[in-house]
């Protein structure tokens, strides 16, 4: 597993500390980034102390009690505690992942919380997703077809090309690969990133598509498609174990094959 870890920040300063209450025979440490962009105080980082005798096994059930029962203005996104709405991705012990899917015991030491990296904090551990949303809308994420859909049934594949959306359609949005990308980083104006970038070749992989060749022309250019420097951080950091990488160069296979 490649670890994303979060440079130091002398502008982070230290805030609140919260203890676990006496009595607590196991504990654990957690440092939370704290923001909220109008209070115009900058960030900082909380101190929260858990009982694990008294919470459940994953970092989101620590973070529940910590607001639950510590500090009710945390804010964080979280649903279906399932690992399946993808609401509750953050930036934890350095590794962008869910945190209803993250064990505490797979940690040691301080727990160290963070949003997703490379994006504007709207506050706490919450960020401004709607730009990728906006990349997501462009690539057109659904079934685009010219012929007429069949009468009274739905449109039949082969299991052959069924299996070929295996690795793709699980893919459940939490932009976790998307934020671990250098190239996204740099680039998040112009390159769609990885998690757009298999949403569009899931379709370009779907035998009821009619649309691929014109998906991947809308695709493919440097600032696009081929912004893409195969660095593999988005498949290390995928929690649903998916391999956007390899989506991008079955995609970039689809763009040369254009050219001849």
């Amino acid at each position: 597993m490649v670890e994303f870890r979060l440079p130091r920040n002398s502008r982070v300063r230290v805030g609140k500390a919260h203890p676990v209450p006496q009595g607590s025979a196991r504990r654990i440490r957690f440092k939370i980034y704290r923001h909220d962009p109008d209070s115009g105080t900058g960030p900082r980082l909380d101190t929260f102390e858990v009982d694990r005798d008294t919470c459940g096994e994953m970092v989101l059930d620590a973070l529940i009690t910590i607001k639950s029962e510590m500090d009710s203005t945390l804010v964080f996104r979280r649903s279906c505690r399932e690992g399946v709405c993808g609401s509750c991705a953050m930036n934890i012990d350095g590794v962008n992942t869910l945190a209803c899917t993250k064990p505490l015991d797979d940690i040691s030491g301080d727990v160290r919380v963070y949003p997703l990296p490379h994006m504007r904090v709207i506050r706490d551990l919450v960020t401004d997703v709607s730009h990728v949303y906006g990349q997501l809308a462009s690539v057109k994420p659904w079934l685009r077809s010219q012929s007429a859909a069949p009468e009274a049934r739905e449109r039949l594949q082969s299991p052959d090309e069924r299996e070929k959306l295996d690795g793709l359609y699980e893919c459940i949005l939490c932009f976790c690969c998307q934020t671990a990308c250098p190239s996204y980083w740099w680039n998040s104006e112009t390159f769609p990133g990885p998690a757009v970038l298999l949403q569009a070749y899931r379709w370009v992989a779907d035998s009821r598509d009619e649309a691929g060749d014109e998906r991947i022309a809308e695709l493919d250019g440097a600032d696009e498609l081929f912004r893409c420097r195969t660095i593999v951080n988005c498949t290390s950091a995928c929690p649903k174990g998916l391999n956007p990488a390899r989506a991008i160069a079955e995609a970039k296979k689809r763009a040369a094959q254009s050219h001849r």
